[in-house]
């Protein structure tokens, strides 16, 4: 070999230097601030419905019976089965972060690219999005509904 060409032992050490720091670096990190951060769950931005405990987010009769009520702040979308079972979910769609518009038909609809979703349980019905719209706790309590 010519005196610029690379041994066996420097291409070995090269790679057993490059092993150590990946590892070094990962045993780092993954105890670090960033990776023990709470992960957003509702969009692939994170932006989703706070944790808003306790709060109150609407007259049950306005949320219509076999329909639904979009709340802005938090983005929290109530919907009301025939039977008068509440639900409540994140408005905010999974796929791209916009936020659901309308409730009819049994479905929750995203007007930006035609994801639908299930009243009764946030399922995606039609894509793209490929995950429901995450359920949020409620109560109903003295004829409202309150986060939980």
């Amino acid at each position: 070999m010519s005196e610029a060409g690379l041994s066996r032992r420097a291409v070995l050490r090269g790679t057993l230097v490059t092993l150590v720091g990946g590892v070094a670096g990962y045993l780092a990190t993954r105890n670090s601030a960033a990776a023990k951060a709470r992960r957003g769950t509702t969009a692939a931005n994170a932006y989703g419905a706070a944790d808003q405990s306790g709060r109150l987010l609407a007259a049950l009769d306005k949320v219509p019976q076999d329909g639904g009520l979009i709340i802005s702040d938090p983005p929290i979308v109530l919907t009301r089965t025939v039977t008068g079972d509440v639900h409540a979910f994140s408005a905010v769609c999974p796929h791209q972060g916009c936020k659901v518009d309308r409730v009819s038909a049994g479905k929750i609809d995203c007007p930006c690219h035609g994801s639908q979703f299930d009243v009764n349980t946030g399922d995606v019905i039609t894509g793209p999005a490929t995950s429901g719209l995450p359920s949020i706790p409620i109560a109903v309590r003295e004829g409202s509904v309150y986060t939980s």
